[in-house]
């Protein structure tokens, strides 16, 4: 079955590392070769800067990250197609995988929307506003504050709506989700889980996912422990467990996976990388319709992604 999935952090790893081979390392959550053995039709690459890197050198450790993309992941490995428009999933071929570039959270940018504009013509495809911390477009998830979106916020939303970019809420505090569903064209959320199985500020409440739903988008169910059960353990029963409670929403349509492979150190039991996705495949099988679990897999996803224009 094809799998798309919605982030992933091996473009950090790298950058904490660049002599780690993409093809292959075992330090590594998401390879090539797994890929391949997963089956993944689509794989979003996340960059992600740390609050650890000093805001002067941020917007360069991006850029950083993306040549990392087009050189170390892109260019030997002729087999991975990068995708900036919609109608370019419907052109891979079987044994092609698509590759997206993501950027998780604009601490990068600073308060510039040239750096934006640059990273938009690298063709970033999907712009997360936050991480968990406040900077200068929203306060994040865990930003005790819990401020919605600034003027300059929302200006990085109008942007994205330009360029029809997919505009992430995973990470965003919940005051700013709502400014997020009020303005963009195109909000969905790439890695986040259910608040009501797991009050954890970086899940989606009840109404956060019916309110997705109400503007035709999609949910991808991440893998981290600590947003499936609140511990660092997490067995594969616990993402079938949010999973079913998004469709007890109404959501059946409206929901995937995005897995956070390579940006947590703690994994499910069973799906200790991305080959796991086939074990996670099985499982489904048993509780859902072969239909059902292609729309999860891939066909939610792919059916929401808006494809963006260029600047």
């Amino acid at each position: 079955m094809k799998i798309f999935d919605a982030h992933c952090d091996v473009l950090y790893k790298l950058f904490k590392d660049n002599r780690i081979n993409f093809k292959q390392s075992k330090q590594l959550h998401v390879n090539l070769l797994e890929m391949k053995e997963a089956g993944i039709a689509v794989q979003c690459f996340a960059i992600f800067v740390s609050p650890s890197v000093h805001p002067d050198v941020a917007f360069h450790a991006a850029l950083y990250m993306a040549d990392l993309f087009f050189e170390n992941i892109l260019k030997p490995n002729p087999e991975l197609k990068f995708i900036t428009r919609k109608e370019q999933l419907g052109l891979l071929k079987e044994n092609e995988i698509g590759a997206i570039l993501t950027l998780e959270g604009c601490d990068a940018i600073g308060r510039d929307a040239i750096k934006l504009k640059t990273l938009l013509r690298l063709g970033i495809a999907s712009v997360g506003l936050t991480w968990n911390d406040a900077n200068y477009v929203a306060d994040g998830a865990m930003e005790e504050r819990g401020g919605g979106l600034t003027r300059f916020g929302r200006e990085v939303v109008r942007l994205l709506n330009e360029n029809s970019v997919w505009c992430d809420v995973s990470h965003l505090s919940e005051r700013g989700f709502w400014d997020v569903i009020e303005l963009a064209d195109h909000p969905f959320a790439s890695h986040s889980n259910c608040y009501s199985l797991c009050p954890h500020p970086r899940n989606l409440k009840n109404d956060q996912i019916l309110a997705l739903m109400e503007r035709e988008s999609v949910m991808g169910i991440t893998f981290v422990p600590h947003f499936l059960t609140g511990r660092d353990e997490a067995v594969l029963a616990d993402i079938i467990r949010h999973l079913d409670h998004v469709c007890s929403l109404g959501g059946e349509n409206h929901v995937g996976f995005g897995s956070d492979f390579d940006g947590t150190e703690n994994t499910v039991i069973g799906l200790s990388s991305i080959k796991g996705y086939n074990t996670l495949i099985n499982e489904l099988l048993k509780y859902y319709s072969d239909i059902q679990v292609r729309n999860f897999l891939y066909k939610n996803m792919e059916r929401r992604f808006p494809g963006r224009r260029g600047l």
